[in-house]
């Protein structure tokens, strides 16, 4: 059971109603994640609406699906089951079974990465680095490490106020 209650949308205050229809008026739902962050509009808007631009960035820069290969990779890594859930749902719901598909040496370098730094990211192998720069520019790491603990963050979040999945498709 969450440690923090989700709040009620349709009791919540104005400014949280209009970040709500924003949001959900920007082509997002909102989870129970977001339910539990909408207790208060800067935390919402500083791990949403960062993670979200961050998300945006590196889809424009690395591709949708390479972004939520390695989104996923970190939060497997991590053992969120929240943010685990969420990529498993939207990558069953693009035909994508993370278990057995066959990756682009990108994906795979992505998805080491990801989980390198969910792991330890005092300790991010140098060999490592030199096959992300095998493929990304400097601007693409930086956004992909950005990313990265932007979505740790959000794995913490949930795990720390043990925020209740939402479900399995």
């Amino acid at each position: 059971m969450s440690r923090i209650s989700e709040i009620n949308i349709e009791t919540a205050p104005e400014n949280i109603k209009k970040i709500v229809a924003d949001h959900v008026a920007e082509g997002h739902t909102i989870t129970a994640e977001k339910r539990t962050l909408l207790h208060n509009a800067a935390a919402f808007n500083a791990v949403e609406a960062g993670s979200y631009a961050l998300d945006d960035e590196l889809a424009r820069l690395i591709g949708k699906r390479a972004a939520d290969f390695y989104e996923y990779a970190i939060s497997q890594a991590n053992g969120c089951l929240v943010c685990s859930i969420y990529f498993r749902n939207l990558l069953k719901k693009n035909g994508i079974d993370f278990d057995t598909f066959a990756f682009t040496p990108e994906e795979e370098v992505l998805i080491d990465y990801g989980r390198a730094i969910a792991n330890n990211p005092k300790r991010v192998p140098e060999e490592l680095f030199t096959r992300l720069k095998t493929y990304f520019n400097e601007e693409q790491i930086v956004v992909i490490t950005a990313m990265g603990v932007m979505m740790i963050a959000n794995n913490y979040f949930n795990d720390i106020l043990d925020v209740t999945p939402d479900r399995l498709a």
